[in-house]
């Protein structure tokens, strides 16, 4: 193996090793504030820490500040947490998931099991982000 396939294997391997959650392909409007400030974004992705938006983040947010983001789904129902920067690269915002509520983490759990079509794996990380508290 040469020098340059080992480093992109190492690479590799520690990008795995840092993503233990799904990210589910998911379209849908998101609804972000921080104190008086309201904007919208589309959503690209989402997992049980953080979410991925199709956004740059407005001029007047502090991005080390909480965010409180609510993903609208089809049948009135919302995800809402509460988020902090995690990075932005060109007209994409990477946010992590700071705190959640209850429903929300039953509304997210059921939608990463649906995506999953396995719902022992969606309890393997609803298990596993438990374990990180």
């Amino acid at each position: 193996m040469t020098e340059i396939s080992q480093k992109n294997q190492s690479q590799n391997n520690q990008s795995q090793e840092r993503r233990r959650f799904s990210r589910i392909l998911f379209d849908a409007h998101v609804e972000l504030a921080q104190g008086d400030y309201h904007w919208r974004a589309s959503l690209l992705d989402i997992s049980l820490k953080g979410l991925l938006l199709q956004q740059q983040l407005p001029e007047n947010i502090n991005h080390r500040e909480p965010i409180l983001v609510k993903v609208l789904l089809a049948d009135n129902t919302t995800i809402a947490m509460s988020v902090i920067v995690a990075h932005q690269h060109h007209n994409q915002l990477g946010m992590v998931c700071e705190s959640i509520d209850i429903d929300s983490i039953g509304h997210l759990r059921r939608l990463i099991e649906l995506n999953l079509g396995d719902a022992s794996a969606a309890e393997r990380e609803l298990t596993e982000l438990a374990s990180d508290l």
